[in-house]
C-alpha cells in the first residue's frame, strides 16, 4: 500500500506539471483529475494484476508463473505474528478458493474484475487515511 501511495503522489505531481499548476494554486486533486482525464494509477495497477492473474491461471504449461503463485515454503510456516499477505490472497478474497477454476470462465473472471479493482483501490485509500494520535 505504501508503493501505491507513492505512485499516486507521483501521478498527481505529473498531472500538475501537465496543467502547469503549482501546489501553491491550491487546486483540489479531483479538479486536476477532471481536467487531465487520466486514469487513477491504483485502478490501473489493480486491473493489470487481475488480468495477469487470470492469464497465469488459465495456462496449461507448467512455466514459472503458475509455480510461483502456488509456492509454499519448505517449513510450511509463515512468520510469527500477523503473516504477510501473499500475492494471491486478495485475488482469492474476490474469486474464492477455486480462483483457478473461475479464471477458466473468462466471462465470470471479467465480471469479478470490477469488484476486485473497487475493493483493491478502496483498501489503498483506507491505508492512506490512517490517523496518528
Amino acid at each position: 500500500m505504501g508503493l501505491i501511495r507513492r505512485l499516486r503522489v507521483t501521478q498527481r505531481a505529473m498531472e500538475r506539471a501537465m496543467l502547469g499548476v503549482s501546489l501553491r494554486d491550491q487546486i483540489r486533486n479531483e479538479e486536476i483529475r477532471r481536467r487531465t482525464r487520466v486514469t487513477d494509477i491504483a485502478q490501473r495497477v489493480a486491473k493489470l494484476k487481475w488480468q495477469w492473474a487470470g492469464h497465469i491461471a488459465r495456462r496449461t504449461d507448467l512455466r514459472w508463473g503458475l509455480k510461483v503463485l502456488g509456492w509454499r515454503p519448505r517449513t510450511g510456516k509463515r512468520s510469527v505474528g500477523r503473516p504477510l499477505t501473499k500475492w494471491t490472497d486478495d485475488i482469492r478474497r474476490v474469486a474464492g478458493s477455486r480462483s483457478r477454476k473461475a479464471a477458466q470462465d473468462r466471462v465470470l473472471w471479467n465480471s469479478l474484475q470490477k469488484t476486485y479493482v473497487q475493493q483493491w483501490t478502496s483498501s489503498a485509500r483506507e491505508c492512506h487515511k490512517v490517523q496518528f494520535f
